[in-house]
């Protein structure tokens, strides 16, 4: 039976190359103005809203109502779905997509990424490379279930500006961390977002990330592994393959990147560079 991957739009999957996957936009609101997150909003035209505003946006999730349009449009094509979702420890997304997935009995397998935005992403990625391997969908629900914990997501951040303004941290930590020019690295574990620590200045920040990614079993690059940023420029993403190309000039020649959009944007802000991979 035919396959239809689903996915929201915090993965930051905004154009699949694959027909079978479809992409369910996340609510981003700008002082009350709604728009849908990769559909009528880009990346870059959420991060140029985002630094000229003065309020942060909220991100709403994806509705069961939503889910069970999509669900129901695969399944009377013929279709059985695995769904993919963002952290349920970071959003109702997943609870959402449960709720819808009840109606559909044995043609929906909802899956919690434990991830958010390029994490989330190459879970999906993982899913497609199944799918051509030609397992079911109960086989695939089965291996991402296993294999999304071996997923690394580490970040790191260029400002805490967005951070304090998001309520996650005291202004006063804030103030002494812009002063200090202090770079933090976080993570997601078991789905919730950690931080790893903390470095004065963009080069000990990029030496930290490579550090924190050093720690895992190593990259496993027979499965997806992505890198994304955030912001209207790639610079800081740049440098940071030039000073890592280390951990992967004897694998590839070439590494896939990204935009990460508001869902996580929102919270981290511009200038921040992230790396997402399978460990061996």
């Amino acid at each position: 039976m035919p396959i239809r991957i689903i996915t929201d739009s915090a993965s930051d999957m905004v154009s699949p190359q694959r027909q079978e996957v479809r992409v369910l936009p996340m609510t981003i609101s700008f002082e009350g103005r709604q728009c849908q997150d990769g559909v009528d909003l880009t990346h870059r035209q959420f991060y140029e809203q985002l630094i000229e505003g003065d309020d942060l946006p909220v991100t709403s999730q994806v509705g069961p109502g939503e889910f069970e349009d999509a669900f129901r449009d695969a399944v009377e094509a013929g279709e059985e779905v695995v769904a993919v979702t963002l952290s349920s420890k970071l959003s109702g997304t997943w609870q959402c997509a449960c709720l819808a997935a009840r109606k559909f009995p044995g043609k929906v397998h909802v899956v919690d990424s434990e991830n958010a935005t390029i994490g989330e992403m190459i879970l999906v990625e993982r899913a497609l490379e199944l799918l051509d391997q030609g397992l079911e969908a109960t086989e695939i629900a089965a291996c991402l279930e296993k294999e999304k914990k071996s997923v690394r997501l580490i970040a790191l951040l260029d400002t805490l500006e967005y951070l304090k303004r998001g309520g996650r941290i005291s202004p006063t930590t804030a103030l002494v961390g812009g002063l200090l020019s202090v770079k933090p690295v976080v993570a997601v574990r078991e789905g919730e977002v950690v931080v790893l620590g903390k470095a004065r200045g963009s080069k000990n920040g990029n030496s930290l990330l490579i550090q924190e990614i050093e720690k895992t079993a190593g990259v496993d690059f027979s499965r997806p592994y992505r890198l994304g940023y955030t912001g209207l420029s790639d610079a800081l993403l740049q440098k940071y393959i030039a000073d890592s190309r280390e951990l992967w000039q004897e694998h590839t020649d070439s590494l896939p990147f990204c935009t990460v959009g508001g869902t996580i944007g929102t919270h981290v802000g511009p200038g921040a560079v992230a790396v997402a991979f399978f460990c061996k």
